[in-house]
Parts: structure tokens; C-alpha cells; sequence
């Protein structure tokens, strides 16, 4: 069963999590999903689901019948149910899956940041992939020296760089296939209004504004262009190995 350091945001004075700041934005959920989609085929485990916000994407790309969606709050997993209807939903964590639970990937957007043994976390995901050498997806927020106030609002252990989320990873079994940081210009907004300015919310027009113009051109350029040298978030996919 799961404990507490396994639940996300159990340290959070936030109970929304990103939520209501995901629901303004169109481009930047789907440029996430665009990101994973090479590697989501056969059965995918969303980790974290929330409430569903990324699941109606990511079913779009595999099929609700190819899609259960992981999530331990309660609240958040009524919602999703409203949200997602015919996707199934584990009310829990990746703990509570029955033994002999396997799949081709596992998905996890804004998660393991929440999660205070986060390498114990990937070491359970390691064995569900393993079996079919999964993939783990990871998006997940980046860089330390912008760890801002609501940072620690929404419960985030830590903020990652390339080298220690591939430390985890190696650690946890996994061998990294891509690790990229993501949203170079969403750093610079984190660095100045969160971290400088200590703002504790998010503005739903700024919101809207950024993601159609400013994120919609910035990660065109990354993806086909050139990844950033930093960026707000940052991207891992790792694969699993049955010789563990």
C-alpha cells in the first residue's frame, strides 16, 4: 500500500496543484503529449492523473481502452471520472496496482517533484516497464535556482536539472534515452514573478496570452530547431530493462 511520501502533495498548501492555470492553456498540453507520443504505444499508465486534463489527450492518441489513469486524491479523482468518462481510474498510486501489473509505458506530468523518495517512486515504475522494457515520460519542473514560494505551496520537494534527474533514473534502473529541458522562455517568467517577485497565483489572461503567443512559437523552435539550455520544466525518457 501507499504511504504518505508516496502520495503527491502531501506537503502542499495549494489544493489545486497547476490545475487551474493547465485548464487556460491549449498549446502547452498538447505540445507535452506531442513530446511523448513516439513512445505511448500498448498499455499506458498516467501517473498522477489529477483530473484528467492531459488524460482526454493522451486517450486521443492510444485509445481510452489502452489508458488507466493513476490518482490518489479523492477529490481530484471525482472530477476526473466527470471528465474522462470510459477511462478507467485506480484511486491511489502506482503502489496500489495489483501484483503482476505491467505495461508498455508509464506517464508522469508534474509529479515526481511532489513525491519526497523520488528515486523509490521510479524504482516502482521500473517494475512495472520492465517486464515489456517500457518507456518512462517524465515532465517535471526545472532548475533550483528558481525554487520560488509557490513552489513550496504546491508541495515541490525540488526543481531538477539534467544531471540530477538522470542520477535518479540510473538509479532507479532505468537507462535515460532523452533528457531536454523544456519552455526556455516560461524560465525566465518563473525567474521574475514567482521567484523575484514572489507572486503566489497564477493570472488566467497571462496565462492565455503566453500559451498562444509567446510557448506556441518558443517550442516550434525547440522541437525542430534547438533544445534550450534551460528551461521551466524539463523532459526525461528513460527506458526499462527486464535484466534487473
Amino acid at each position: 500500500m501507499s504511504s504518505i511520501l508516496d502520495t503527491p502533495n502531501c506537503a502542499a498548501a495549494s489544493a489545486d496543484f497547476e490545475f487551474a492555470a493547465l485548464d487556460e492553456a491549449h498549446f502547452y498540453p498538447c505540445a507535452i503529449v506531442e513530446e511523448f507520443a513516439h513512445y505511448l504505444q500498448g498499455q499506458v499508465i498516467e501517473v498522477g492523473a489529477g483530473i484528467g486534463q492531459l488524460t482526454t489527450l493522451f486517450a486521443e492518441r492510444i485509445g481510452k481502452e489502452n489508458l488507466l489513469g493513476v490518482e490518489p486524491d479523492a477529490r481530484f479523482a471525482a472530477v476526473f471520472r466527470e471528465r474522462c468518462p470510459g477511462i478507467r481510474l485506480l484511486e491511489g498510486t502506482a503502489a496500489d496496482l495489483p501484483p503482476g501489473t505491467a505495461c508498455d509505458a508509464i506517464v508522469s506530468v508534474n509529479v515526481m517533484e511532489h513525491i519526497k523518495d523520488h528515486v523509490a517512486e521510479m524504482a516502482r515504475y521500473h517494475a512495472l516497464l520492465a517486464p515489456r522494457k517500457g518507456y518512462l515520460c517524465i515532465l517535471t519542473p526545472a532548475r533550483p535556482e528558481i525554487y520560488a514560494p509557490i513552489d513550496k505551496d504546491f508541495g515541490h520537494f525540488r526543481r531538477y536539472t539534467k544531471a540530477s534527474i538522470l542520477e535518479a533514473l540510473t538509479s532507479a534502473g532505468f537507462t535515460p534515452r532523452k533528457v531536454f529541458y523544456f519552455n526556455f522562455p516560461g524560465y525566465f517568467v518563473w525567474l521574475l514573478n514567482f521567484k523575484l517577485l514572489k507572486s503566489r497565483s497564477f493570472n488566467p489572461r497571462m496565462v492565455r496570452l503566453y500559451d498562444r503567443l509567446i510557448f506556441r512559437l518558443s517550442h516550434a523552435v525547440e522541437r525542430n530547431l534547438m533544445r534550450p539550455p534551460v528551461g521551466q520544466s524539463i523532459i526525461a525518457i528513460a527506458q526499462a530493462s527486464n535484466s534487473q
